[in-house]
């Protein structure tokens, strides 16, 4: 079935009363991607490389012109302790946040949280002039006998 298709068939609103049971293969990795254990009955992004495609306006609308791959950028908690992801179409640069799956790929979600921490926006190197700059002593290490501030 063709987006265009598909689109005539639902309804507005027809997502949130009905699963979706439809299996995709990712057009990122190539995996064959099924709702059976994303932890929903809606799977709308790929558990092995989290990419998605930016085919919806509003969440199942199938709505949107667009059809770029959706790559993760980032991820955030939500309120609950939910993990969701960051999606960021390549070719458009629409922003989306997605729930985390149940089966998605725990060491890709920990590479995407960690990226902010590995990849700073200042060298490393800089640290102790800019904690100096800062008021600080640069020093990491706390004075014997001192409790933190």
């Amino acid at each position: 079935m063709n987006r265009e298709n598909k689109r005539k068939t639902f309804e507005k609103g027809y997502y949130k009363t009905h699963a979706c049971r439809d299996a995709f293969t990712c057009k990122v990795c190539g995996r064959l991607c099924t709702p059976e254990n994303a932890g929903s009955q809606h799977r709308n992004h790929c558990p092995n490389c989290l990419s998605s495609l930016h085919v919806d306006v509003e969440p199942g609308d199938r709505a949107s012109d667009c059809g770029g791959i959706m790559e993760p950028v980032a991820v955030w908690v939500r309120r609950g302790g939910e993990w969701a992801i960051i999606h960021r179409c390549r070719r458009c640069g629409a922003l989306r946040s997605n729930r985390a799956a149940a089966d998605d790929n725990p060491m890709k979600l920990m590479s995407i949280a960690m990226r902010p921490l590995c990849q700073p926006p200042f060298p490393l190197e800089r640290i102790r002039e800019m904690t100096a700059l800062m008021g600080g002593d640069g020093s990491m290490e706390q004075e014997q006998g001192t409790e933190p501030a």
